[in-house]
């Protein structure tokens, strides 16, 4: 028992006979709720998890998970949870709102909020405002941190200040789909979700200067994602086309999808498993 919360020791040594499993998820706002499902359907069928890379809302969920935090919990929290627990007016020109209290609600909730003492080995994709490169946060240092710039959707928050000085902002606009990321935490097979990919059939023509920005957010992270998928071993890609990015309320639907999809792609798993497995060993 720690920090109020009883959670299982996860994949601390890998066996030399298996492929090392990383999953790779998505942003997506509240639709990264999903990410919840697909976890339970893994860690119900089996599914080893090594690594973990995320950007945005798959930051989110993807440090939580590698935190310590069992499904059930994040479950709960996700029912839970809604955009005023992470959220307050930010007084800046730079943005509507400030996502600082993020990192206090991490800080409460999570088991670690360490780089170095995660359970298993966990990446957050984040944005450099003023290049509009990529910086990946791993290894060491704040995961509170990381995952709240990760989460900073640009324009509806004020930019954070990293460490270095640098303004961060989400880590979608740049590695949506995070496989390389999770290659580099050592996986041999990595597992994309997607949570972009099945559209947005909610979607109507835009009247508003925010409908029109919102279609391009959504159009440059599915480019995006496009360019990392083809380096994924396999895709999941949950059923939630017709759920807006912001209704955090309609989580059992989101939980349920990301299960579903989760419980369809698991014999493909296991066969991937089982073949590199037979090369490990055939290599041995």
């Amino acid at each position: 028992m720690e920090n109020g919360f009883d959670y299982p020791v996860r994949n601390e040594t890998v066996p030399l006979n298996r492929p090392r499993v990383g999953l790779a998820l998505s942003g997506g706002a509240a639709r990264g709720i999903a990410h919840v499902g697909v976890l339970r359907a893994l860690e119900e069928n089996a599914i080893p998890i090594d690594a973990v890379a995320g950007a945005s809302a798959g930051a989110l969920i993807g440090g939580a998970y590698a935190s310590g935090l069992s499904i059930s919990q994040l479950e709960a929290m996700a029912l839970k949870f809604r955009w005023r627990h992470t959220a307050r007016l930010a007084f800046s020109r730079l943005g509507l709102q400030s996502n600082a209290p993020m990192e206090k609600f991490l800080q409460k909730h999570l088991p670690t909020t360490r780089f170095e003492e995660l359970r298993i080995p966990f990446a957050a994709m984040v944005t450099d405002l003023h290049t509009g490169t990529l910086v990946v946060m791993r290894d060491t240092g704040d995961l509170a941190f990381a995952i709240r710039a990760s989460t900073c959707i640009p324009g509806l928050y004020a930019p954070a200040q990293d460490p270095a000085g640098r303004q961060v902002v989400d880590g979608g606009l740049v590695a949506n789909l995070p496989i390389r990321q999770t290659r580099q935490l050592g996986a041999d097979i990595v597992i994309g979700v997607d949570l972009n990919a099945a559209g947005a059939t909610f979607f109507d023509i835009p009247r508003t200067l925010l409908g029109v920005m919102t279609r391009v957010f959504v159009a440059v992270e599915r480019i995006v994602n496009l360019q990392e998928r083809a380096e994924a071993d396999l895709i999941i890609v949950p059923g939630i086309g017709h759920i807006r990015w912001d209704q955090t309320r309609r989580a059992e639907e989101l939980l349920k999808a990301g299960y579903e999809a989760g419980l369809a792609s698991i014999d493909s798993i296991k066969s991937l498993i089982e073949l590199r497995t037979r090369s490990l060993n055939s290599a041995t």
